[in-house]
């Protein structure tokens, strides 16, 4: 019999990550140059409806990004 080659739990990490993904993609489209409360405020409610959990520090520097420049990157949740 082959080994597996995908490690235990992979798979459900994979899916974590696209779903944060998923979630900064349609903040960026819908929130580009709101306040960056308003910015936080929808990726914590897209991350927690995607049961994905982010950093504060990381939700806060996303918001900012957001706002600022109207994109940012996805943190590792895996």
């Amino acid at each position: 019999m082959s080994e597996q080659q995908n490690t235990p739990g992979s798979e459900e990490a994979d899916a974590r990550q696209e779903a944060a993904e998923y979630v900064v993609d349609r903040v960026e489209s819908w929130d580009e140059g709101a306040q960056p409360e308003t910015v936080r405020e929808d990726l914590r409610e897209g991350m927690a409806e995607a049961q994905v959990d982010v950093d504060e520090g990381d939700l806060e520097r996303m918001a900012k990004d957001i706002h600022d420049k109207g994109s940012t990157d996805t943190p590792e949740v895996g």
